[in-house]
């Protein structure tokens, strides 16, 4: 038997009580998002460390003493005090950079594999057959560091005092002056064959493994070489090397006196070493921004803006964004002297 059709409706007592315990699960659910809105969350966040919580390691994929490693090692200094964590400069020398390079590519995007790099970073996509990563996908950059010319010296004994005089020579010796540089596809190499270029004249490439050997220029058995400043400050002082130009647009502070090579005899040319920082591609954003942040603090204290100057560094500390487009642009212009140079692939 059916029951009754009013049996079915709702007691009005009992729709009260549903009502009355509803509204009371809604103003709990409310004050758990107050609590929650008002720190309570900060438990749950608790779990998860601060950044850095751990020793961070900073790779150099070139020898100790050079550029990119002077700059590494006065920013990392800094940076340890900052987080109360050591930040370990890991040189791996080889291949022009692309031992330290793969290495970062691979390592966990957790922020605690960093790289220093040079122009080589970009060198690398147009010299080398197949890349053992992508440049664009496996690497964030953090910021460009700082800025440095080449400075172009020659061995005492070269009858040039000046860029116009050594052109003038070259063209006379087609094939007979030498120059040095740290290997097949370096920065150093592409910033002479680039001056080659530009100055329509011809000499002879003498490759060394690594850091260029200041002393084979001081004895003459290579007659010039593009070097970093602060590997020939001290002898272009001493008169042991001839300082003949420098590679920026503008005069470098450290030797005032030494004419830009576009002044000097090659109008336009403009070689400007970088030195930035880099992460893994993947790491999080926030990290990247935390990185950001403080190379950029750590770059502009004046401690360090000091140290970096007396090496012939001009500090930089810009935006991920800025640093990014400057290594697409050099990208761009290094695969373009490396194809008119004819300089073969790796």
């Amino acid at each position: 038997m059916n029951p009754h059709p009013s049996s079915l409706r709702p007691h009005p007592l009992s729709t009260a009580a549903d009502k009355s315990r509803s509204g009371r699960i809604y103003l709990l659910a409310l004050h758990l998002v107050f609590w929650l809105a008002l720190g309570g969350g900060a438990v749950c966040g608790a779990a998860e460390p601060a950044y850095p919580s751990k020793p961070v390691r900073l790779l150099v994929g070139f020898s100790p003493g050079g550029g990119t490693d002077v700059a590494a090692r006065i920013i990392a200094r800094k940076l340890s005090e900052m987080w109360g964590q050591q930040v370990v400069v890991d040189n791996r020398a080889g291949a022009g950079g692309l031992l330290a390079f793969e290495m970062t590519a691979k390592a966990n995007p957790d922020g605690y594999t960093l790289l220093a790099s040079s122009p080589s970073f970009a060198i690398q996509v147009g010299l080398a057959a197949r890349l053992p990563y992508d440049p664009i996908r496996d690497f964030v950059p953090v910021t460009q560091a700082s800025a440095a010319p080449y400075i172009l010296v020659l061995y005492p004994g070269v009858e040039a005092k000046s860029v116009k005089e050594l052109i003038a020579l070259a063209k006379a010796n087609p094939g007979k002056l030498d120059y040095a540089s740290g290997g097949i596809g370096s920065a150093q190499h592409l910033a002479t064959e680039l001056f080659k270029l530009m100055a329509g004249i011809n000499m002879v490439h003498v490759p060394f493994k690594g850091a260029v050997s200041i002393p084979d220029v001081i004895a003459g058995r290579v007659q010039m070489v593009f070097s970093g400043v602060p590997q020939a400050l001290a002898h272009v002082q001493t008169g042991r090397l001839r300082a003949v130009g420098v590679t920026t647009p503008r005069r470098s502070p450290v030797v005032p006196d030494v004419p830009t090579i576009a002044e000097a005899g090659v109008p336009g040319y403009d070689v400007t070493v970088w030195y930035g920082i880099f992460v893994t591609g993947g790491t999080p954003r926030p990290i990247v921004a935390r990185l950001n942040a403080d190379f950029v603090k750590a770059i502009n204290v004046p401690e360090v803006r000091q140290q970096l100057s007396a090496m012939g560094l001009e500090p930089i500390g810009n935006s991920s964004e800025e640093f990014n487009k400057t290594v697409r642009s050099e990208i761009k212009q290094w695969g373009q002297v490396i194809q008119r140079a004819g300089i073969k692939q790796q």
